[in-house]
């Protein structure tokens, strides 16, 4: 691996310009290919073999017309204080805004109004009224000056002295990235490129490397999201690693190139050194992300499986990026990639310019931490260990939920429509639940849909219960039962499951199949869908990525040690997203408008993303270690020269991270601002902790026994030579020279 590596960092330094083009005409070929792309529909979350996916597909199946409808709005009308809807002025207030919008005459997308004091859509004590307002064009295909008639009407309302909000989806907007917050978060990586590297250079070409990578994969996601069915997530997702891995990968390399510089190494020869160990290194902390992101698609959630798939391709060319582009970047820019000191210790003609790394003294901040866990590893571990134990106990009362309307800012309109519906009509308006009845031939309808309405009707929780509606064949039925508690409570919960257990008598008596959906519905089917996928999910990620760490080390206790520190990690994570996201702490500062459940699909997608994040840490500060130990250092010679190495590297990698996660906080998506906590978080408890804490106490204590490997595995598993030490042998006076620097090291007894 290495050597095959180091022939490609060569390639690419010696043809600098046919790689730059190469991935110029791909830029420009993605960038184009987003551009002329039509834009893509937001689809529902689907969860296949549920009972709710079932009711839906037989919704779809029965009730065709139902699928021509586009986006929708509810136009939600408020009296003043003392006052009615129905009070002359004001139900001429309300039929004037509605005439407004004009008349369904085939011309513009307006599909149809309905009249709230014809459709019985006002509330009991008159205050508050609604009118649905349907359209023949999905919300993101809905033009301009059909938004504005619509705010325009309820302007025009609020003008005659009512409170009107807009909910609904005609007025939902697909999130787009490049706002305020990830702008800044992308600067914060920039300073902390140019401190950890000490050039403006080395600085730029790591960051204008992941733009090029991010670029292509954002480009490449927008271009297929029509026929492949991805939405804004998945493209925002793929920024998100891609952008974050992207900058990561280059630094590695980048501060590699320099290290092989520092020893003397000729810029061509230390370009190929540098791909062929930190290029190792990446590809196999890549290939780790790829596989948690792969894996998601065990789960059997498609909109999951997309997101997988989609941050699995912005990774992977974040890889293929890092290994060509960069090099042929080293080229380009010379020594200018060196730090200003080293340029100007080569311009004063020193016999050797470049300072051997890992030379005697009192080292930088990452070797004297490390010797400090090395002299205390047991008081390290277990307060490191305590206190992620003692973060992760929020995560005990982890609540699950669908976000919906109610998630939004209370500055947004679409929440105030919501929280008016709720006042007027009960707060389990917002969520009806759907009972859909698929009735045989042999079996009477009326008599069958009446005993079904009956029956829901007579569950305690239910609200009220709609009229069934019948399809065109009338052999189904479908009926609307409004809970009476908000759709994503406990109680609504337990209503679910006791109207499903109440109809189950009826599919006996009467031969029909009765289905419940809804939002709550959704949500249970989904949780527990995850709570079943996650055990064989786990097994199959951790399994690969075990098997694949046990490749890379040749070590059985290190690939195990790692994925135990990420099970610290995961928990810590999901504390904070507890902490924040339902108990509202320190909301305001994040600028998380509204506490509630966390989304269904965030435990297992932050899972799957952070255990490929954390591998990609162990694998770039262990290896380090490796490859000391394997060149004759003791065990604690090979933890200090691993953290005098990379401790810096990784650190500053995990700062630019944790800077990218971050900047999504400021999204308007619920399901952006939860996967942007909960992997800043993460990453901060693995990488500063975890990777910088416990795993180097773990290391000292087990000592030699960390790099045991049974000789059955040390014959059966290829040995991929992440240490290089093809390359030591390939050019000798390397090998030669670490093996004299970690001998040099101060430490402490093993």
């Amino acid at each position: 691996m290495a050597t095959f590596l180091y022939r490609i960092g060569r390639w690419a330094f010696r043809r600098r310009r046919l790689v730059g083009a190469v991935w110029l005409g791909v830029l420009v070929l993605a960038v184009v290919g987003a551009a002329v792309a039509p834009t893509a529909e937001e689809e529902d979350l689907s969860m296949p073999g549920t009972e709710s996916q079932r009711a839906f597909d037989l919704l779809d199946e029965r009730f065709p017309q139902s699928n021509s409808q586009g986006a929708e709005a509810r136009l939600v009308f408020r009296a003043p204080d003392g006052q009615r809807v129905t009070a002359g002025a004001n139900k001429a207030a309300v039929e004037n805004a509605l005439d407004s919008l004009g008349s369904p005459d085939g011309r513009g997308q307006l599909a149809s109004t309905t009249d709230p004091y014809e459709t019985g859509a006002v509330s009991e004590d008159g205050t508050i009224a609604y009118s649905t307002i349907t359209y023949t064009a999905d919300a993101v295909d809905l033009t301009e000056p059909t938004k504005s008639a619509l705010e325009d009407a309820a302007r025009q309302a609020r003008d005659a002295g009512l409170t009107v909000e807009i909910g609904g989806s005609a007025l939902d907007a697909e999130e787009e990235p490049g706002g305020t917050t990830e702008i800044i978060g992308v600067a914060v990586a920039a300073v902390v490129l140019v401190l950890a590297l000490g050039s403006l250079v080395a600085a730029g070409l790591s960051l204008l490397t992941a733009f090029v990578g991010v670029a292509v994969a954002f480009g490449l996601v927008s271009a297929l999201a029509v026929p492949l069915g991805l939405t804004s997530t998945v493209a925002i997702l793929a920024l998100m690693l891609g952008l974050a891995v992207g900058i990561d990968y280059a630094l590695f390399i980048t501060s590699r190139f320099r290290d092989e510089r520092a020893r003397g190494s000729e810029p061509e020869e230390a370009a190929g050194r540098a791909v062929g160990t930190a290029g190792s290194a990446v590809v196999f902390a890549g290939a780790t992300v790829v596989i948690a992101l792969v894996g998601l698609g065990v789960v059997g959630i498609p909109e999951l499986t997309k997101m997988g798939m989609g941050g699995a391709g912005a990774v992977t060319l974040a890889v293929l990026v890092a290994l060509t582009l960069v090099p042929a970047l080293f080229g380009f820019f010379g020594r200018r990639v060196l730090s200003r000191a080293v340029r100007k210790a080569a311009r004063r003609g020193s016999a050797r310019p470049y300072p051997v790394p890992g030379a005697a003294g009192r080292g930088g901040l990452g070797t004297r931490w490390a010797r400090f866990v090395l002299r205390r590893p047991v008081a390290v571990l277990l307060v490191a260990g305590l206190g992620l134990g003692a973060v992760a106990l929020p995560a005990l009362s982890l609540e699950l939920g669908l976000p919906g309307d109610e998630s939004k800012s209370v500055e947004t309109t679409q929440r105030r429509a919501y929280d008016l519906l709720s006042q007027g009509f009960g707060p389990g308006f917002n969520g009806p639940l759907t009972v859909v009845v698929d009735i045989p031939e042999s079996t009477g309808i009326h008599a069958t849909t009446d005993l079904v309405v009956k029956t829901v009707r007579a569950v305690d929780g239910v609200a009220s219960v709609g009229d069934p509606v019948l399809s065109r064949t009338k052999d189904t039925a479908v009926l609307a039962a409004v809970p009476q508690t908000a759709p994503n409570s406990g109680e609504t919960k337990d209503l679910v499951q006791a109207i499903r257990d109440a109809v189950q008598g009826l599919e006996a008596d009467t031969g029909a199949d009765v289905l419940v959906t809804g939002t709550t519905a959704m949500n249970i089917d989904i949780s527990a869908a995850m709570s079943d996928a996650l055990i064989p999910y786990l097994t199959v990620v951790i399994g690969l990525a075990v098997v694949l760490l046990m490749v890379v080390f040749r070590s059985v206790l290190v690939p195990v040690k790692a994925a135990l520190g990420f099970l610290l990690s995961v928990g810590a994570a999901f504390g904070v997203l507890v902490a924040v996201f339902q108990w509202g702490w320190a909301a305001d500062l994040l600028g998380i408008d509204q506490s509630g459940p966390v989304m269904s699909l965030m435990p297992i997608l932050i899972i799957g993303i952070v255990f490929g994040l954390a591998m990609d840490y162990e694998v770039f500060l262990v290896t380090r270690m490796r490859e000391a130990y394997v060149h004759g250092a003791s065990p604690s010679e090979a933890i200090v020269n691993g953290f005098r190495h990379s401790g810096r590297v990784v650190a500053a990698a995990a700062i630019i991270m944790i800077s990218v996660f971050a900047g999504f906080i400021g999204m308007n998506s619920p399901t952006i601002q939860t996967m942007g906590v909960g992997l800043a978080a993460a990453v901060a408890f693995d990488a500063f902790v975890v990777r910088m804490a416990i795993a180097p106490a773990v290391l000292a204590l087990l000592g030699h026994r960390a790099w045991w490997l049974p000789r059955i595995l040390d014959r059966v598993l290829p040995n991929v030579d992440i240490e290089g030490e093809a390359l030591s042998r390939h050019v000798p006076f390397a090998g030669a020279e670490l093996d004299t620097a970690v001998r040099r090291l101060p430490v402490g007894r093993d």
